[in-house]
């Protein structure tokens, strides 16, 4: 499992030194004795290849050595954070400017980039420019017709050679859900690979596809074939149950396997 405390430590903003840009339609007040910016209205925060945007912007700084130097931006009202083709939305979003890190709150959280889309509800963790999310709270991602629920996602993204930003892995915690066009798959732990679109689903795990039900510790599907192999406990102490009702399926494509032994095709 990743560490987000971890990578908060040593992950930096590589657009850290880069000039801030900020612009609005309405006002920039300088508070110089709180040391603080406010812009209003349709406010564009731009640095690096980041671009945040909102209603309202309120831009800390501290006096450095060698001048000002802006460490945090908070942004309120329709909040847009952009970033290698991929968008994220939120009401609110305080942004970390040296670790180019946000937390983003509000209804309606939802990350978008190339072929996926994942929402929350209680909150994102997102840092923007190492292409990493964690969605708090019912949160769920849907890529290619298939859908991942659980109590925590944890997104990594990579870019391709044209910048575009897509998925590398997904990792979900609690109370997971995968759903697929023909079945459901449900247990406690998942860990998805983009490249192979293989899901790994850990701790009582269920398949149902339809009426039909298989029961393991573990359990393998590969989203492009439609396969999936169920597995017992490890040491061969663990055993897996399947109940099928006749009639409900005419080839189900689904491999029974009691430990770490040979596939059982059924």
């Amino acid at each position: 499992m990743f560490s987000s405390h971890g990578w908060a430590q040593s992950a930096l903003n590589p657009d850290r030194n880069e000039p801030l840009e900020i612009t609005a339609d309405d006002s920039l007040e300088w508070h110089r004795t709180k040391m603080y910016f406010k812009a209003r209205k349709n406010v564009h925060a731009v640095q690096g290849g980041t671009t945040l945007i909102s209603d309202v912007l309120t831009a800390k700084y501290r006096d450095g050595g060698e001048g000002m130097d802006i460490h945090t931006l908070q942004a309120d009202g329709h909040v847009q954070i952009i970033s290698a083709q991929s968008k994220a939305y939120g009401d609110h979003a305080t942004y970390k400017v040296d670790k180019g890190y946000a937390v983003m709150t509000g209804r309606n959280l939802r990350l978008i980039s190339d072929g996926q889309t994942v929402t929350a509800r209680d909150k994102f963790q997102y840092w923007v420019n190492s292409g990493r999310l964690e969605a708090i709270g019912q949160a769920v991602a849907v890529r290619l017709g298939d859908k991942l629920e659980a109590d925590k996602l944890i997104a990594t993204f990579t870019e391709d050679k044209t910048g575009k930003r897509t998925l590398k892995t997904l990792e979900a915690i609690g109370n997971v859900i995968i759903t697929t066009p023909t079945e459901i798959l449900t247990g406690e732990l998942a860990i998805y690979q983009a490249a192979t679109n293989i899901a790994e689903i850990h701790n009582n795990v269920k398949i149902l596809r339809g009426p039909n039900v298989l029961e393991g510790d573990r359990a393998q599907v590969n989203l492009d074939t439609n396969v999936s192999k169920i597995f017992g406990g490890t040491g061969g102490t663990g055993r897996v149950r399947g109940v099928f009702y006749p009639g409900s399926e005419t080839k189900p494509k689904i491999e029974v396997v009691p430990d770490a032994g040979q596939a059982v095709k059924e």
